[in-house]
């Protein structure tokens, strides 16, 4: 096991094998390719030829190095290629079956100091060493697709495996330029492990009929900076393929959020498998399209228009940041902003705060002074809400407490002019509630901006059982003209955005808790395997783990899913006074400023 590691066999030549394979070509390494199908070698060997083409085009290697890699590719129909490979890499269907038999066949192939490595996503690598005559030379070498591109490779271990060999593919995939996470053995490792369980929230979020294919893709892009939406991701992954590793996921964990909402199970069985089949939660071009053309659920314009109120003039109750970034927004948009505040001197100072974001967008040309000038024109600092009397539109971005926001609802209520619309800026409480605190629900909403304000894109329009047509007609014409993209959800907790996200960051943390990876490990994991900005534990800190904590409860009281409770970890610092960055620690420490 101490051998260099420079004859490697590749058992498979589906996308990811073939992705692998030019990985390793690449690098330096004789590369055996090996698949039953002919048709499939002769396509990795196109794709190849296509890819490193490409490469050259765009000058990131040379004629000589693309003909150099070529030369180090040679396929086969056999296993018996393998025969002197000093580490396989399988990467077979999602079977225990065919995955066992590869593991058999090699045993009487390969030499006695071969490593022998799955590529499995989701299924036990245990449990497929257990099959090999020498299960100590047996681990998990994990790629992400597209494996050229994507620098996350995780080396699962099991109890079974001997340390060398880990040391060793660990050292490959450092000289592939690869980054290394180690993980145990269990279904979806740390990746995919947090992954899916997002994924298949979303599924069952849209079958549910909350929200549609489209909200919830456009939610978590814009909201949380992801490449792609999850039902997108799904399509691209496949939905069988899914499901599969959904199913291994719950066999182990037992844990609702990983039961595979039947939504999955249909599509799987309709042979709506996604990009693969050309039809999945989305429609494509053709099978193994990228392009999505319109279909039956595709939603139109038209629809989505409705004839709104008139509006020309906002309030907006606050003084926080989320306050002040929302009125810089509608005032850049042309509209006369009222920014009320508990006292004149807090106005003034929210107006400041605005001035100088203002400043920093001149400062960076991205403003002109003029533009500076007439945006902070259009914003009047108030000390009191009864200068909301005359605004069409009143937008409270108050502290994020029941009763705070129904007393000011309340107020609005009696000092706002009738048919203006009173929007509440909650993340997780219910709407109708503040609403009802008001004797006119019907012109209540939810507008859910994202921080910081003046820069994320999304904003969660959320419709109340009694909300008015028109009003929500206004409230999405509003979004348009301040170049905010409104999505569409109910009146549930966290809305889409945060019922997706938190869940999410509480597995990142019962994974730390469970000693099963480490902070950084999950954290680069998320970044270079899932495209996330940021992993699940700068995250967690950026926000602040009281706000996370908070939004973790009203999830599990609203859905009363065990999978949903917070993590004890995240308790016992917050009740350490670990709130994050902004106390100089969190799950990680900080220079104080």
């Amino acid at each position: 096991m101490d051998t260099p590691l420079s004859t490697i066999a590749v058992v498979g030549l589906g996308t990811m094998g073939t992705g692998i394979a030019e990985v390793l070509a690449l690098a330096g390494r004789e590369v055996i390719g090996i698949d039953i199908s002919e048709a499939a070698a002769r396509q990795a060997v196109t794709s190849l030829e296509a890819s490193t083409a490409r490469a050259v085009g765009r000058g990131r290697i040379t004629e000589q190095e693309r003909a150099d890699a070529l030369a180090r590719f040679r396929t086969y129909d056999t296993l018996q290629a393998a025969a002197d490979a000093e580490l396989v890499i399988e990467v077979v269907p999602e079977t225990y079956e065919i995955k066992q038999q590869v593991f058999r066949e090699l045993d009487a192939v390969v030499s006695a100091t071969a490593i022998l490595a799955t590529g499995t996503n989701a299924l036990s690598v245990t449990r497929l060493a257990a099959e090999s005559q020498h299960p100590e030379r047996v681990l998990g070498l994990h790629f992400f697709n597209p494996a050229p591109a994507m620098k996350l490779v995780e080396v699962v271990s099991s109890v079974l495996t001997a340390p060398p060999a880990v040391e060793a593919v660990t050292r490959l995939a450092r000289e592939l330029g690869k980054e290394p996470v180690a993980v145990g053995d269990r279904p979806g490792f740390v990746a995919d492990g947090l992954l899916f369980g997002y994924l298949n929230q979303a599924a069952a979020m849209y079958e549910a009929n909350y929200a549609s294919r489209e909200d919830i893709d456009a939610a978590m892009k814009l909201g949380c900076g992801l490449p792609m939406g999850p039902l997108a991701l799904l399509d691209l992954i496949g939905i069988d393929t899914a499901r599969t590793v959904l199913e291994a996921m719950y066999s182990a964990s037992h844990d609702r959020l990983h039961a595979p909402a039947p939504v999955l199970g249909q599509l799987s069985e309709a042979g709506l498998t996604g990009r693969k089949a050309g039809r999945g939660f989305y429609t494509y071009d053709a099978p193994g399209g990228q392009d999505v053309v319109p279909d039956a659920l595709t939603p139109s314009p038209e629809a989505a228009a409705g004839t709104g109120r008139e509006i020309a003039s906002v309030g907006v109750a606050g003084s926080g940041t989320m306050a002040s970034g929302i009125a810089e927004v509608f005032a850049k948009a042309g509209y006369t902003v009222v920014l009320a505040a508990r006292g004149q001197e807090k106005a003034d100072l929210a107006k400041s705060r605005i001035a100088k974001s203002l400043e920093r967008s001149v400062t960076k040309g991205r403003l002109t002074a003029e533009a500076r000038d007439e945006t902070l024109a259009r914003i009047t600092a108030a000390g009191s809400l009864d200068a909301f009397a005359e605004v069409d539109l009143a937008v409270e971005a108050v502290a994020e407490d029941l009763q705070v926001k129904q007393q000011l609802f309340a107020t609005l209520d009696k000092v706002c002019r009738p048919g203006a619309v009173l929007a509440t800026t909650t993340s997780s409480l219910p709407v109708i509630a503040i609403a009802r605190a008001t004797a006119r629900p019907e012109d209540a909403i939810g507008m859910h901006f994202f921080n910081p304000a003046p820069a994320m894109k999304l904003v969660e329009v959320v419709r109340t059982v009694l909300t008015a047509d028109d009003v929500h007609a206004t409230v999405r014409a509003v979004c348009s003209k301040i170049r905010k993209h409104p999505v569409d959800c109910g009146d549930r907790a966290g809305f889409i955005v945060n019922a997706l996200l938190f869940p999410y960051l509480n597995n990142a943390i019962k994974m730390v808790e469970e000693h099963y990876a480490s902070l950084d490990d999950i954290d680069a994991a998320m970044k270079l395997g899932g495209g996330y900005p940021m992993g699940p534990f700068e995250l967690l800190d950026v926000v602040g783990l009281d706000v996370s904590l908070a939004i973790e409860k009203v999830l599990h009281r609203e859905f009363r899913d065990p999978g949903l409770a917070p993590a004890p970890l995240l308790e016992h610092l917050v009740a350490a006074g670990c709130l994050g960055r902004k106390t100089g620690r969190g799950f990680r420490e900080y220079a104080r400023r």
